[in-house]
Protein backbone atom coordinates (compact mmCIF):
# COMPACT_ATOMS: atom_id res chain seq x y z
CA UNK A 1 0.00 0.00 0.00
CA UNK A 2 1.38 3.38 -1.00
CA UNK A 3 1.61 6.12 1.59
CA UNK A 4 -0.24 8.34 -0.90
CA UNK A 5 -3.32 6.24 -0.19
CA UNK A 6 -3.40 7.87 3.26
CA UNK A 7 -4.26 11.26 1.71
CA UNK A 8 -7.19 13.04 3.34
CA UNK A 9 -8.66 16.49 2.83
CA UNK A 10 -6.95 19.01 5.10
CA UNK A 11 -7.96 22.54 4.14
CA UNK A 12 -8.73 24.86 1.23
CA UNK A 13 -7.48 28.44 0.88
CA UNK A 14 -8.16 31.36 -1.43
CA UNK A 15 -5.61 33.81 0.00
CA UNK A 16 -1.94 33.42 0.87
CA UNK A 17 -2.58 34.59 4.41
CA UNK A 18 -4.64 31.44 4.97
CA UNK A 19 -1.94 28.95 3.96
CA UNK A 20 -1.56 26.23 6.60
CA UNK A 21 1.05 26.85 9.28
CA UNK A 22 2.72 23.49 8.78
CA UNK A 23 6.41 22.72 8.28
CA UNK A 24 6.16 19.42 6.43
CA UNK A 25 7.17 19.11 2.76
CA UNK A 26 4.51 19.88 0.17
CA UNK A 27 4.25 18.75 -3.45
CA UNK A 28 1.91 20.73 -5.68
CA UNK A 29 -0.02 19.55 -8.73
CA UNK A 30 -0.56 22.14 -11.47
CA UNK A 31 -1.94 21.96 -14.97
CA UNK A 32 -4.32 23.20 -17.58
CA UNK A 33 -8.01 22.55 -16.99
CA UNK A 34 -9.01 19.28 -18.65
CA UNK A 35 -5.44 17.94 -18.65
CA UNK A 36 -6.49 15.29 -16.13
CA UNK A 37 -5.04 16.76 -12.93
CA UNK A 38 -7.84 15.79 -10.55
CA UNK A 39 -8.06 12.31 -12.04
CA UNK A 40 -4.31 11.82 -11.67
CA UNK A 41 -4.41 12.87 -8.00
CA UNK A 42 -7.33 10.54 -7.33
CA UNK A 43 -5.70 7.52 -9.00
CA UNK A 44 -2.41 8.13 -7.17
CA UNK A 45 -4.30 8.35 -3.87
CA UNK A 46 -6.44 5.31 -4.79
CA UNK A 47 -9.58 7.34 -4.11
CA UNK A 48 -12.43 8.32 -6.42
CA UNK A 49 -13.32 11.76 -5.12
CA UNK A 50 -10.37 13.14 -3.17
CA UNK A 51 -9.61 15.89 -5.69
CA UNK A 52 -12.61 17.81 -6.99
CA UNK A 53 -13.14 18.05 -10.75
CA UNK A 54 -15.68 20.78 -11.46
CA UNK A 55 -18.19 20.28 -14.27
CA UNK A 56 -17.66 23.96 -15.06
CA UNK A 57 -14.09 24.39 -16.36
CA UNK A 58 -12.09 26.96 -14.45
CA UNK A 59 -14.56 27.10 -11.59
CA UNK A 60 -12.34 25.66 -8.89
CA UNK A 61 -10.08 28.58 -8.00
CA UNK A 62 -8.90 27.58 -4.54
CA UNK A 63 -5.74 25.79 -3.40
CA UNK A 64 -6.69 22.48 -1.80
CA UNK A 65 -4.43 20.65 0.65
CA UNK A 66 -4.48 16.93 1.42
CA UNK A 67 -2.55 15.49 4.34
CA UNK A 68 -0.43 12.36 4.46
CA UNK A 69 -0.53 10.99 7.99
CA UNK A 70 -2.56 12.38 10.88
CA UNK A 71 -5.74 10.31 10.83
CA UNK A 72 -8.85 12.37 10.05
CA UNK A 73 -6.76 15.49 10.49
CA UNK A 74 -9.14 17.49 8.30
CA UNK A 75 -11.58 17.45 11.19
CA UNK A 76 -8.97 18.59 13.70
CA UNK A 77 -6.96 21.30 11.99
CA UNK A 78 -6.63 23.28 15.24
CA UNK A 79 -5.50 20.27 17.23
CA UNK A 80 -1.71 20.57 17.47
CA UNK A 81 -1.28 16.91 18.31
CA UNK A 82 -3.04 15.94 15.10
CA UNK A 83 -1.12 18.44 12.99
CA UNK A 84 2.14 17.08 14.36
CA UNK A 85 1.25 13.69 12.90
CA UNK A 86 1.17 15.04 9.34
CA UNK A 87 4.16 13.88 7.34
CA UNK A 88 3.55 15.67 4.03
CA UNK A 89 0.92 17.60 2.09
CA UNK A 90 -0.35 17.10 -1.45
CA UNK A 91 -1.47 20.42 -2.92
CA UNK A 92 -4.06 20.70 -5.70
CA UNK A 93 -3.61 24.05 -7.47
CA UNK A 94 -6.38 25.66 -9.54
CA UNK A 95 -6.58 24.46 -13.12
CA UNK A 96 -5.80 27.14 -15.66
CA UNK A 97 -6.50 28.04 -19.27
CA UNK A 98 -10.22 28.65 -19.70
CA UNK A 99 -11.53 31.84 -21.31
CA UNK A 100 -14.78 31.56 -19.34
CA UNK A 101 -13.00 32.69 -16.18
CA UNK A 102 -13.55 36.40 -15.56
CA UNK A 103 -10.69 38.88 -15.83
CA UNK A 104 -10.69 39.61 -12.10
CA UNK A 105 -10.64 35.89 -11.30
CA UNK A 106 -7.70 35.37 -13.65
CA UNK A 107 -5.75 38.16 -11.97
CA UNK A 108 -6.47 36.70 -8.55
CA UNK A 109 -5.48 33.24 -9.77
CA UNK A 110 -2.21 34.53 -11.21
CA UNK A 111 -1.29 36.35 -8.01
CA UNK A 112 -2.25 33.45 -5.75
CA UNK A 113 -0.64 30.75 -7.87
CA UNK A 114 2.46 32.72 -8.77
CA UNK A 115 3.18 33.77 -5.20
CA UNK A 116 2.57 30.27 -3.87
CA UNK A 117 4.89 28.43 -6.27
CA UNK A 118 7.61 31.08 -6.05
CA UNK A 119 7.63 31.82 -2.32
CA UNK A 120 6.30 28.85 -0.38
CA UNK A 121 9.34 27.52 1.47
CA UNK A 122 7.62 24.22 2.32
CA UNK A 123 7.01 23.48 -1.36
CA UNK A 124 9.47 20.70 -2.23
CA UNK A 125 8.52 20.09 -5.85
CA UNK A 126 5.92 20.63 -8.55
CA UNK A 127 4.06 17.98 -10.52
CA UNK A 128 3.06 19.54 -13.84
CA UNK A 129 0.14 17.85 -15.58
CA UNK A 130 0.24 18.15 -19.39
CA UNK A 131 -2.04 16.46 -21.93
CA UNK A 132 0.32 14.21 -23.90
CA UNK A 133 -1.62 14.87 -27.12
CA UNK A 134 -0.82 18.57 -27.08
CA UNK A 135 2.44 20.52 -26.79
CA UNK A 136 3.15 22.67 -23.78
CA UNK A 137 0.77 25.64 -23.86
CA UNK A 138 1.79 29.22 -23.13
CA UNK A 139 0.36 28.84 -19.62
CA UNK A 140 2.33 25.64 -19.03
CA UNK A 141 5.45 27.53 -20.07
CA UNK A 142 4.49 30.38 -17.74
CA UNK A 143 4.23 27.90 -14.86
CA UNK A 144 7.67 26.48 -15.73
CA UNK A 145 9.18 29.95 -15.78
CA UNK A 146 7.53 30.93 -12.51
CA UNK A 147 8.91 27.86 -10.80
CA UNK A 148 12.30 27.34 -12.46
CA UNK A 149 14.12 30.13 -10.53
CA UNK A 150 13.42 28.27 -7.26
CA UNK A 151 15.76 25.50 -8.42
CA UNK A 152 13.32 22.90 -7.07
CA UNK A 153 12.32 19.76 -9.01
CA UNK A 154 9.49 19.54 -11.52
CA UNK A 155 8.08 16.18 -12.55
CA UNK A 156 5.86 16.30 -15.62
CA UNK A 157 3.07 13.77 -16.08
CA UNK A 158 2.13 13.46 -19.75
CA UNK A 159 -1.45 12.35 -19.20
CA UNK A 160 -3.91 10.50 -21.43
CA UNK A 161 -1.04 8.52 -22.92
CA UNK A 162 -3.50 5.74 -23.74
CA UNK A 163 -4.77 7.99 -26.56
CA UNK A 164 -1.38 7.76 -28.33
CA UNK A 165 0.16 4.96 -30.32
CA UNK A 166 3.66 3.80 -29.44
CA UNK A 167 5.41 6.12 -31.89
CA UNK A 168 3.36 9.13 -30.82
CA UNK A 169 4.02 8.39 -27.16
CA UNK A 170 7.77 8.11 -27.76
CA UNK A 171 7.81 11.41 -29.64
CA UNK A 172 5.71 13.17 -26.97
CA UNK A 173 8.04 12.05 -24.20
CA UNK A 174 11.15 13.01 -26.19
CA UNK A 175 9.72 16.47 -26.96
CA UNK A 176 8.80 17.07 -23.31
CA UNK A 177 12.24 16.06 -22.07
CA UNK A 178 13.91 18.25 -24.69
CA UNK A 179 11.88 21.24 -23.56
CA UNK A 180 12.54 20.59 -19.88
CA UNK A 181 16.27 20.12 -20.54
CA UNK A 182 16.40 23.58 -22.12
CA UNK A 183 15.97 25.17 -18.68
CA UNK A 184 19.38 25.77 -17.13
CA UNK A 185 20.70 27.80 -14.22
CA UNK A 186 23.22 30.65 -14.36
CA UNK A 187 26.05 28.14 -14.57
CA UNK A 188 24.46 26.27 -17.46
CA UNK A 189 23.42 23.30 -15.33
CA UNK A 190 20.06 21.70 -16.08
CA UNK A 191 17.31 22.10 -13.54
CA UNK A 192 16.01 18.89 -11.90
CA UNK A 193 13.11 18.55 -14.35
CA UNK A 194 11.83 15.10 -15.35
CA UNK A 195 8.93 13.72 -17.38
CA UNK A 196 7.05 10.47 -17.89
CA UNK A 197 4.03 9.09 -19.72
CA UNK A 198 0.91 8.58 -17.63
CA UNK A 199 -2.60 7.24 -18.11
CA UNK A 200 -5.17 7.16 -15.34
CA UNK A 201 -7.45 4.99 -17.47
CA UNK A 202 -4.85 2.30 -18.19
CA UNK A 203 -2.82 2.99 -15.03
CA UNK A 204 0.23 3.49 -17.23
CA UNK A 205 3.15 4.98 -15.31
CA UNK A 206 1.30 4.82 -12.00
CA UNK A 207 4.07 3.04 -10.08
CA UNK A 208 6.75 5.31 -11.56
CA UNK A 209 4.79 8.43 -10.61
CA UNK A 210 4.07 7.11 -7.12
CA UNK A 211 7.74 6.35 -6.46
CA UNK A 212 8.85 9.72 -7.83
CA UNK A 213 6.40 11.68 -5.67
CA UNK A 214 7.34 9.78 -2.52
CA UNK A 215 11.00 10.41 -3.32
CA UNK A 216 10.43 14.15 -3.83
CA UNK A 217 8.62 14.30 -0.48
CA UNK A 218 11.38 12.33 1.26
CA UNK A 219 8.90 9.59 2.18
CA UNK A 220 10.82 6.93 0.25
CA UNK A 221 13.35 6.98 3.07
CA UNK A 222 10.65 6.21 5.59
CA UNK A 223 11.43 3.29 7.88
CA UNK A 224 7.99 3.27 9.49
CA UNK A 225 5.43 0.44 9.43
CA UNK A 226 4.35 1.13 5.84
CA UNK A 227 7.86 1.30 4.42
CA UNK A 228 7.96 -2.33 3.35
CA UNK A 229 4.63 -2.15 1.54
CA UNK A 230 5.60 0.40 -1.10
Amino acid sequence: MSQLWQARFFTTVNHLRDLPNTQVPEIAFAGRSNAGKSTAINILANQKKLAFASKTPGRTQHINFFSIGGAHVGQHRKDATKVDEIRALLVDLPGYGYAEVSGSAKLHWQALLGDYVQRREQLAALVLIVDSRRPFTDLDIQMLEWFAPTGKPIHCLLTKADKLNRNEATNALRAARTLLDSYVDEEGQSFPFTAQLFSSLKRTGLEEANDKILSLLGLDRDDGPDADSQ
